[in-house]
């Protein structure tokens, strides 16, 4: 059991690292409907409010763990279908 964990390693890092691209472009299309704006701000923009640099936040998170949890779920479950074992 702790081969497949170690064999699932490298797996994990090229799956983290697209769910990091696919959660972004979610999220700036997600930005473009919601924020009428191209760009989503930054916490130090002194030109955006509070309440828009916040919910610009909330949803960055909302989106990135979401994609993140599907995607780990995902590899776990092929992996156990490919290898009869669970990775974790």
């Amino acid at each position: 059991m702790k081969v497949a964990k170690i064999a699932y390693r490298p797996v994990g890092l090229v799956l983290g690292a697209s769910a990091g691209l696919l959660a972004g472009a979610l999220f700036r299309q997600a930005w473009k409907v919601l924020g009428h704006d191209d760009d989503a701000p930054d916490a130090t923009d002194e030109h955006r409010t509070w309440p828009e640099i916040l919910v610009a936040a909330a949803l960055q998170g909302a989106i990135f763990g979401t994609v993140k949890a599907a995607v780990d779920r995902g590899g776990a479950v092929t992996t156990r279908r490919l290898t009869g074992t669970w990775p974790a």
